[in-house]
């Protein structure tokens, strides 16, 4: 079953996270994720409140894959990169059916 992670990021140093981002892809392909939504703008909120202003949508195969690629030791050193430079929350959500 699909397995879902969703982002809400806050960006306070573009530079240092673009060192992130430059080594996130192949990473996170490896463990076989695909990108479904990125916004570039602010997220739209249309009921409640929405913590921070970014969001990323994230799919993997299943939620091993998704805790495998969250485990892997090259996304660790990565992900020093997005702590330093940005504010995050991660979810991580089975999809249906």
């Amino acid at each position: 079953m699909s397995t879902y992670m969703i982002a809400q990021i806050d960006i306070r140093d573009p530079e240092e996270y673009q060192k992130y981002l430059d080594g996130f892809l192949p990473v996170f392909e490896r463990h076989g994720g695909k990108l479904l939504v990125t916004s570039r703008a602010g997220t739209e909120v249309l009921e409640g409140t929405w913590a921070l202003p970014r969001t990323v949508v994230m799919a993997f195969p299943d939620t091993a894959r998704a805790r495998a690629w969250y485990a892997d030791p090259d996304y660790r050193r990565l992900k020093k990169h997005r702590l330093a430079s940005a504010e995050a929350n991660l979810v991580l959500v089975e999809g249906i059916g």
